[in-house]
């Protein structure tokens, strides 16, 4: 209790979050330690939420962490705070923001406490949402208490490490009453005169407080000292309970199905009694104190006494009571997935009516739980007989959702037990559509492209799934060499999809021809595909920004990204949205933001599980830290890429990292380990096939040339070309074959025309690169003037950029070139204090101090929430703060030195 105090005041005096997680076997006295830190964070000025997991209401998505903010006499938060729960694409993204910014408003007022009890049956999204957002809070007064049993699964545990990671967190373990403890609660029960034969039984109690009271209270109600004593709890229930009449001791067995807390006119409606009648019962189990009347419900006084009571209930009659449970709430509108933990206990094989309600209610939470839609539409499945016709409808559904869950190996498996049942060839055509999406997500193109073909020659589909069909050939074709094939196909799809007006189709027959005509280089026909699927479905807004950017259209860009902050967060796909525009910062020189940007992709991506940029993301930070100077930054990131290759090995993700590879194998001067990788790079279809790598393809050129291979740099040269030939009014294109072209012929004039070209462009980082190869060109000439012009402009935008290793090799040509010493540009940052804060950092820290929000910090800065979040940790840690109260104090003596 004093830890926990203490800790209430520390959060008080801080300003900054902590986290207490108490340990106990149910019955020791969890809920009364919480209690008792609740009403002194209330007398302390808290607001206070506190909440309890239900374990017969551990599927409704949200419901633990909604009863801890929004079930209370004065909740945390209103209901409207919660009304949009089924937004789009990214929709757990979206809610760990909003309910991050709602707190985050909150603590701004009023130092916050919100605990919840029996962390264990938390329902899965609750889980997944603790997991993040104490950590999200951690720079507002906030103080989250859990409790959880010993025995549980490892769900809290994963949340005290997510969150000891990042504020202070204390473990509390509540151990047995001593011996000399329970003979004072037997003499509290029973008067001092307590024979060994109870002392027995109290022994049995484990020091337990609540079981020995609960067995010393039903041995007490016995009147029968003589006889016997039970032992075990559900005896012990079973003793006290005794006197009760026979429908009052129905009511409890109704109440111990449907839960914990249950509305009574459900139990009277279980019960089929009329409700006059069932008052009196109410009355005596309220007055035995087993129940207690909270007015919108009823609520067993503890979990152990629901426990005992339910155990007691025979088993054949407990599964018909979970089946008449599911059916009376949902005729009672209740949600589905309400009702589905009944039917999970009561339903049987061939129970059709169970299939419906779990395929509504796996609908329901598809948006917002995915893993949870595929375990429903999982159990679905089992309960349908074989050969029942809807088996393979429900089969359907059950791999879309173990797509979406990322479960992909599993949705593959179910796809294939299907269609091993050799259904008719317009359900097998289905079915195939399915699986395309998860053999898109498993990197399997050419399986996928193989399936589709057995498939349309088949025959049998719908026009609806024959359109979608041939939109997953051309997206599966886009990755091959047959990229005339993949347009025909995606082509063909687009015009069957928009005839017979197919959503699904449409989309994908759009973005598989954007994919081609990206892959192709043509960077126009791509812009304006995107352009269109963004009209169609604005998600894929982030492709339309990426299109821009290899136009050198970064002012359109920039314009895309500027709309999109403003739209309803959710609608869009949030790590790709960032991915994006990290690309727009990299590509204009900001590699300080754009590092920023691939740090929140990472993150994002991992609070969903769905690694989609992982690779390539580390790959750029990587690249990031080698312009730097940072090796041990670059080097860690290169490990990264390497270990998320290994679980995602897909051509263009191996592309990345063997170039990455040889990047760092040249930083080292291990020229022949560089050219060695590049040519994995280049034996795969080539550097420019792959688009991350079509801006780095100058230093492609030079690792071959350092490494003697002049075929392989003219081959390069000859690919930039050929790009630069379909792109002709893109400078970044021109300005790049003119360059690799003119390093390869050591051509003055075309490495200057390179300069030129790339003047004309957006990507400071290009042009001073090129103005290296022009400076180092005219030093070989003799031209020594004209070199320390444009070597001084080189090392005055690399540095410009942050870029502080590849400004020194520029200094370093000066020096060559007879230019005068110069004094030092200023290298690196520091790790810590406020001079090593990035420029976008310090912005976040001066709003922050100035009493702004991530939410309101994002709007002025027309910046993602996520971003300012990343900035944000990145400004503590370099600080060495751990609340806003902290920050603004060390912002104003910055200020003010």
């Amino acid at each position: 209790m004093e830890r926990l105090r203490a800790l209430v005041g520390s959060v008080a005096r801080t300003g900054s979050a902590a986290l207490a997680l108490i340990r106990g076997e149910a019955g020791i006295g969890k809920t009364v330690l919480l209690d008792d830190c609740a009403g002194h964070a209330g007398a302390a000025g808290f607001a206070v939420g506190l909440g309890k997991a239900d374990e017969l209401h551990h599927l409704v998505p949200l419901s633990s962490l909604m009863a801890c903010l929004t079930h209370q006499d004065r909740p945390l938060l209103s209901d409207e705070a919660f009304a949009d729960l089924s937004r789009g694409h990214d929709h757990r993204i979206w809610l760990v923001q909003h309910l991050a910014e709602q707190i985050e408003a909150l603590a701004a007022r009023t130092p916050v406490l919100i605990g919840l009890d029996d962390v264990q049956w938390a329902d899965p999204l609750s889980r997944s949402v603790l997991a993040q957002l104490p950590a999200r809070v951690r720079t507002s007064p906030v103080l989250w208490l859990l409790t959880r049993r010993p025995d549980a699964s490892g769900e809290a545990d994963e949340i005290f490490a997510a969150a000891s990671r990042a504020l202070p967190a204390v473990d509390v373990r509540l151990g047995p009453l001593s011996a000399s403890a329970i003979a004072q609660l037997a003499d509290d029960v029973l008067g001092t005169d307590v024979d060994e034969q109870v002392r027995d039984l109290l022994e049995g109690a484990g020091g337990n407080p609540f079981l020995a009271v609960e067995l010393l209270t039903g041995l007490r109600s016995t009147n029968s000292p003589g006889e016997p004593v039970p032992t075990g709890l559900v005896a012990g229930v079973r003793g006290r309970l005794s006197a009760l009449s026979p429908g009052t001791l129905r009511l409890l067995r109704i109440g111990a199905v449907l839960g914990r807390r249950f509305r009574f006119q459900d139990a009277v409606a279980l019960s089929g009694q009329p409700s006059p009648a069932m008052v009196g019962m109410l009355d005596e189990a309220v007055r035995v104190n087993v129940l207690a009347d909270k007015g919108d419900c009823l609520v067993f006084r503890h979990d152990l006494l629901r426990q005992a009571v339910y155990a007691d209930i025979p088993p054949a009659h407990r599964r018909a009571l979970h089946r008449e449970a599911a059916q009376q709430l949902v005729t009672a509108g209740h949600q589905p997935i309400e009702a589905v933990s009944h039917l999970l206990t009561g339903a049987l094989p061939g129970d059709e009516e169970a299939v419906l309600l779990l395929r509504r209610a796996a609908d329901d939470v598809l948006p917002v739980t995915p893993a949870l839609a595929a375990d429903l539409l999982t159990r679905a499945l089992e309960l349908t007989p074989p050969q029942h016709p809807s088996g393979f409808d429900v089969g359907e559904r059950a791999i879309v959702a173990l797509t979406r869950a990322g479960r992909n190996k599993e949705a593959l498996a179910t796809g294939e037990r299907l269609l091993a049942r050799r259904p008719p060839p317009a359900v097998s055509s289905r079915l195939q559509a399915a699986i395309g999406a998860t053999l898109w997500n498993l990197d399997r193109a050419e399986d996928l492209r193989r399936r589709l073909d057995a498939t349309l020659a088949a025959g049998g589909a719908s026009p609806e799934t024959a359109a979608r069909l041939r939109a997953l050939r051309a997206l599966a074709l886009s990755r091959g060499n047959d990229l005339s094939a993949a347009r025909a196909d995606g082509e063909a799809a687009l015009r069957e999809a928009v005839a017979i007006g197919d959503r699904e189709a449409h989309v994908q027959a759009l973005f598989g021809l954007g994919e081609t005509a990206l892959n192709a280089g043509e960077t126009a026909e791509a812009l304006r595909l995107f352009t269109t699927l963004s009209a169609v479905d604005p998600a894929y807004l982030p492709e339309e920004v990426m299109a821009c950017q290899h136009l050198d259209d970064f002012a359109r860009g920039e314009h895309l990204l500027a709309r999109a902050t403003g739209q309803k967060e959710g609608s869009l796909r949030e790590g790709m949205l960032l991915w994006s525009q990290g690309h727009q910062r990299l590509g204009l020189g900001q590699l300080d933001d754009a590092e920023a940007d691939f740090v929140t992709v990472e993150r994002l991506e991992n609070e969903v599980e769905a690694p989609v940029h992982q690779v390539n993301a580390r790959v750029v930070r990587s690249r990031i830290g080698l312009l730097r100077g940072d090796l041990a930054a670059a080097r860690h990131d290169l490990v990264a890429a390497r270990e998320r290759l290994a679980v995602k090995p897909n051509p263009g993700n191996t592309a990345a990292v063997r170039f990455l590879e040889a990047l760092h194998a040249g930083a080292a001067d291990d020229h022949a380990r560089a050219l060695e990788r590049l040519r994995e790079v280049q034996r795969h279809d080539g550097l420019m096939r792959w688009r991350l790598l079509r801006t780095w393809v100058d230093e492609a050129v030079r690792i071959a040339l350092r490494g003697g291979d002049r075929e392989l740099a003219e081959d390069l040269a000859a690919q930039a070309e050929a790009h630069a030939a379909r792109n002709p009014d893109v400078p970044t294109a021109t300005g790049l074959a003119a360059q690799t072209r003119g390093l390869v012929a050591n051509d003055v004039g075309l490495l200057g025309r390179s300069v030129t070209l790339l003047r004309g462009g957006p990507r400071p980082l290009n042009r001073a690169a090129a103005l290296v190869d022009l400076g180092t060109a005219l030093v070989n000439a003799g031209r020594r003037a004209e070199a320390v012009e444009v070597l001084t402009e080189a090392r005055a935008t690399f540095a410009e950029s942050g870029a502080h290793a590849a400004a020194a090799r520029a200094q370093s040509l000066l020096g060559r070139a007879g230019a005068r010493a110069r004094r030092a540009s200023a290298g690196p940052r520091p790790s810590q204090g406020w001079e090593a804060l990035t420029a976008s950092e310090r912005k976040v820290a001066r709003l922050v101090a100035a009493g702004h929000t991530n939410r309101s910090a994002a709007d002025l800065l027309v910046v993602s929430p996520h971003t300012v979040n990343t900035h944000l940790s990145a400004v503590f840690r370099k600080l060495s703060v751990n609340s806003r109260v902290q920050l603004t104090r060390v912002v104003a003596a910055s200020e003010d030195g």
